[in-house]
């Protein structure tokens, strides 16, 4: 079992991710409570998968190229750092290049980048990888850690790293003919919205502060397997119900449905959360598959079948299926998970024998996955392919356009 450590030396009043210490039988026993009746409340609710399915598959990477798994309090040296990415930036096109999906697209990573370890060489090159097709750069932040953040504090690092990935390296995305960049988010700690019991946040109006700041979609869950900020609301895409300056009000959502546009932002999206009786050893034992890529649990087509069983989708679209994914790409004891001959071997078989499965493939980034599940909502049909830049694109609008966009709006006021 990992041990409960603060990572990457943060500021103070900063929060970085958290390993957890094996979790007491009363906090599995919370943990499951809250997650299992939803959860045997699907398996008896969801219909049978139609003959015929897409998959959109989005992979979360949580990509901390200082990342010390070892001493969670240290940060890897700048030259390790380095090296890390030069190697990454390398060699992932030559092991990923030859699998592609129904468009001809790689198995690509989104990117999500710490706020507060912001380097700008390290992410000018990161971006540089992205523009050659292999990915896109979203936000990911950890805060608060020695003490609960602030709202403020929160909206500043947000609103500054922003607009570096916006300004400085052309990373985000826009809607419409606004000029205000949009993001898609994962929380370090997985404690959005002040959710694990106060702990590891301290921002009760984090949703609130993420939807002012230009967040169009959240992907930090599940959690980690036991953590307490886990919702009992489980292998969904949705709006929060519950005001999004209240505590977690992502507990309770509307799920997302064909005919019916989200208004609420930023949208959940939800990876799959499946119990896994797994053979090994001569034995069956239960297992929880939290849809993380590990060096102890990479994907394999068994996984496979347990995420397209979570049948995760638009209501009234259950022929394209979401599966959010998430790693840590920068961690040396998840390569194996990430990029190495174990994850060549799942892309090549998943690619290779999608037609035997009757699936057609769509890898995706986070900004094109919301794409098409605006889409579905909007009662799109056919490829969902055809919706990566439905709504969230990465060109940035002129400012003629914008003056444009709000005169033309004033007159129809009249």
């Amino acid at each position: 079992m990992t041990k409960t450590t603060q990572r990457l030396g943060a500021q103070p009043g900063e929060q970085v991710r958290t390993v957890r210490r094996g979790a007491s039988p009363k906090q599995k026993l919370s943990y499951l409570s809250r997650w299992l009746p939803g959860y045997l409340w699907q398996g008896v609710t969801h219909h049978r998968l139609p003959n015929k399915t897409h998959l959109i598959f989005a992979l979360a990477d949580h990509f901390e190229p200082a990342i010390m798994p070892a001493d969670g309090a240290a940060r890897a040296p700048y030259e390790e750092q380095e090296r890390r990415l030069e190697r990454w930036c390398r060699e992932y096109p030559s092991r990923f290049g030859s699998y592609r999906d129904e468009e001809g697209r790689p198995f690509v990573h989104t990117y999500f980048y710490p706020a507060e370890q912001y380097d700008q060489p390290l992410v000018a090159q990161l971006a540089e990888h992205c523009r050659t097709g292999w990915g896109e750069i979203e936000i990911h932040l950890h805060h608060g850690a020695e003490a609960p953040d602030s709202a403020e504090n929160t909206r500043r690092q947000l609103i500054g790293f922003r607009d570096r990935l916006a300004g400085e390296h052309a990373c985000l995305s826009y809607w419409g003919e606004s000029p205000q960049p949009r993001y898609a988010f994962v929380h370090g700690n997985f404690a959005l919205a002040n959710s694990n019991n106060g702990r590891g946040c301290g921002v009760d109006s984090e949703m609130q502060v993420l939807a002012e700041t230009g967040c169009y979609a959240d992907l930090t869950l599940p959690s980690g397997v036991f953590h307490q900020a886990q919702t009992s609301k489980i292998n969904s895409i949705y709006e929060c119900a519950l005001p999004l300056a209240e505590r977690a009000p992502h507990r309770k959502g509307r799920d997302l449905a064909r005919g019916r546009a989200p208004q609420v932002f930023p949208v959940i999206v939800q990876g799959p959360l499946m119990l896994d009786f797994h053979a090994g050893s001569g034995s069956r034992r239960l297992r929880i598959d939290n849809a993380a890529l590990t060096g102890l649990n990479p994907a394999s087509l068994h996984r496979l079948r347990l995420w397209k069983r979570a049948a995760i989708s638009v209501k009234g679209r259950p022929d394209w299926l979401f599966i959010k994914l998430h790693c840590h790409g920068m961690d040396p004891g998840d390569e194996e998970a990430t990029q190495g001959s174990a994850m060549q071997e799942f892309v090549r078989e998943l690619a290779g024998g999608a037609k035997e499965r009757n699936e057609v493939l769509h890898f995706v980034s986070a900004r094109e996955m919301v794409n098409i599940l605006l889409a579905a909502c909007d009662g799109k049909a056919g490829n969902p392919g055809e919706y990566r830049d439905y709504r969230l694109r990465r060109s940035r609008p002129s400012l003629a356009d914008f003056h444009q966009d709000r005169a033309s709006a004033a007159i129809l006021k009249g």
